[in-house]
C-alpha cells in the first residue's frame, strides 16, 4: 500500500520548514525568518511508532500582490489535493490573524481532515492563548514548539489517527503491479500503449504530456497484471510548471505500490545522471527492476552496439547490477516480446523464498572458499542465516560481532546467494545480527 500524505499548510512564518525538519529529523527545508523563504513543496519518508507516511513542506499562503506570492499558494493548494491528511499550523504569539482564517477557508474546501498546531508555544504561560484558535473550526488546537521540539508527539499521534486504515490486498494477491519511471518524453506512455496494443493513453511528443500515475489491469498469457504510467521526472532546476513539480511524489507513490519498476531510457540521447537519479527511487524502495531502452529503432547500430550499450548501462548503474536490460522500440513494437517474460522473472524472484537449510549450505560453502575477515585481531563467525521476508528476498545471518561484517565480505555473500538462487532483477538485503 502506499504511505500516506501528509501536508504542513500555513500563512508563511509561522514555523512550517522548522517543524517540518523537526519531524523528519533532518534540516532538509531552508529555514529563515524571513516570510515566503520556501517557495516549493519539499518532501520526505518520516515514520512515527508504527506509521510511516510522506511528509510535505509548503509554502505559506497568503493573499497578496508580492512576488511568487501566488505561486506559492498553487504550490500550498496542489499539496493540500494530493494529501490524506492536513496539518494547519498557526503562530501561538500573534494569534488568529485575517491569513489564518484564509488558510482556514481553504481547508474547509478540501474535505481533508485537518490537525492544528498552534507553534512558539515555548513558555507554558502562554497556554492560556490557545483558545481563542478554536474559532478557526477545526476542533483541538495542539500547543507545540518546533524550536525546541515540545508537543510534536501529541502532534503525530492526532495526525496518525486519521490514517486510512490499510485496506486488505487479498483482492490483489497474485496480481504483478509494474511501474514505468524515467526523465520526460523517453516514450514512456507509447511503450505502455504497445503493452497494452491499444491508445489507452495519451501520447505525445510534447515533454511532460502525462501529469498523474494511471492505473490500467490487462492480462497476459493467463497472468493478471496492472500497469502504473506516472509522470516523466524532470531534474530539479529544469522544471517550471508547478503541477509538473509534484510528478516526483505522485511517481514515488506509483513505485511503492508496485512490485517491479521499468526504469526507462531513451535509446537516442543515452545515459545522463538524471537517469540514475530516477532509478535510485526504485532500487531504495527495494522494488524489483527491469531496465528498459526504449526507442531502440532510431540507433545506428552494428553488431556491437548492444553490447556496448549495454556495457555502458552496467558502468553507469553499479548499483542495478542484478537488474535485466531489454532493448525495444515502443513505436515499432520490435522487440517487445521480451519485456514481458522479464517483468514475470523479476517478480517471481522479487517474492521467492529460500529454505533455510539450503541457506545455510550456500553461506557455509562460500565461507569455505573465503574465509571471513579479521578486525584487530578479532575474527567474524557466521553461526547460521535465515530469510526473514520477502518483497525484496531479505536474510538475516547471525554473527559475533555485526560490526565485523565490513561492505564487501556482505557483498561477497550476495553475490554467492544470487549464484545458488539467481535473484535476477530484484535487489536482496542482508542484515547482521549478533547471536544471543
Amino acid at each position: 500500500m502506499p504511505k500516506p500524505v501528509v501536508a504542513i499548510v500555513g500563512r508563511p512564518n509561522v514555523g512550517k520548514s522548522t517543524i517540518f525538519n523537526r519531524i523528519v529529523g533532518e534540516r532538509i527545508s531552508i529555514v529563515e525568518d524571513i516570510p515566503g523563504v520556501t517557495r516549493d513543496r519539499i518532501y520526505a519518508p518520516c515514520e512515527w511508532l508504527n506509521f510511516q507516511f510522506n511528509l510535505i513542506d509548503t509554502g505559506g499562503i497568503e493573499i497578496g500582490d508580492e512576488p511568487f506570492l501566488a505561486q506559492i499558494r498553487h504550490q500550498a493548494e496542489i499539496a493540500i489535493e494530493e494529501a490524506d491528511v492536513i496539518i494547519f499550523i498557526t503562530n501561538g504569539r500573534e494569534g488568529v490573524t485575517p491569513a489564518d482564517e484564509e488558510v482556514a477557508k481553504i481547508l474547509y474546501r478540501s474535505n481533508k481532515p485537518v490537525v492544528l498546531a498552534v507553534n512558539k508555544m515555548d513558555n507554558p504561560d502562554m497556554r492560556e492563548n490557545i483558545y481563542e484558535f478554536y474559532s478557526l473550526g477545526f476542533g483541538e488546537p495542539y500547543p507545540i514548539s518546533g524550536a525546541h521540539g515540545l508537543g510534536l508527539g501529541d502532534l503525530l499521534d492526532a495526525v496518525c489517527k486519521h490514517f486510512p486504515k490499510l485496506q486488505s490486498e487479498n483482492d490483489d494477491e497474485g496480481i504483478i503491479k509494474f511501474s514505468l519511471i524515467g526523465r520526460p518524453n523517453v516514450g514512456k506512455s507509447s511503450l505502455v500503449n504497445a503493452i497494452l496494443g491499444e491508445e489507452r493513453v495519451i501520447v505525445s511528443e510534447i515533454a511532460g504530456t502525462t501529469r498523474d500515475a494511471i492505473d490500467t489491469k490487462f492480462t497476459y498469457n493467463k497472468q493478471e497484471f496492472v500497469i502504473i504510467d506516472t509522470a516523466g521526472m524532470r531534474k530539479k532546476g529544469k522544471i517550471y510548471e508547478t503541477t509538473e513539480k509534484y510528478s516526483v511524489l505522485r511517481a514515488l507513490k506509483a513505485i511503492e505500490r508496485s512490485d517491479v519498476v521499468l526504469v526507462v531510457l531513451n535509446a537516442e540521447e543515452g545515459i545522463i545522471e538524471q537517469d540514475k537519479r530516477i532509478a535510485g527511487y526504485a532500487h531504495e524502495a527495494g522494488k524489483a527492476v527491469v531496465i528498459v531502452v526504449n526507442k531502440w529503432d532510431a540507433v545506428e547500430k552494428d553488431e556491437r552496439t548492444m553490447r556496448e550499450f549495454e556495457k555502458d548501462i552496467r558502468d553507469q548503474f553499479l548499483f542495478l547490477d542484478y537488474a535485466p536490460i531489454v532493448f525495444l522500440s515502443a513505436k515499432t513494437k520490435k522487440r517487445l516480446h521480451t519485456l514481458m517474460p522479464q517483468i514475470i522473472l523479476a517478480s517471481e524472484n522479487h517474492a521467492m523464498r529460500v529454505q533455510t537449510n539450503v541457506l545455510n549450505d550456500v553461506i557455509m560453502d562460500a565461507v569455505a572458499m573465503n574465509p571471513t575477515p579479521t578486525d584487530h585481531g578479532t575474527r567474524l563467525k557466521i553461526y547460521y542465516a535465515t530469510q526473514v521476508s520477502v518483497k525484496p528476498p531479505t536474510f538475516v545471518i547471525f554473527v559475533n560481532d555485526p560490526e565485523l561484517l565490513h561492505f564487501s565480505y556482505e557483498r561477497f555473500l550476495e553475490n554467492r546467494i544470487r549464484d545458488a538462487f539467481g535473484f535476477e532483477g530484484t535487489p536482496i538485503k542482508i542484515i547482521a545480527r549478533k547471536r544471543r
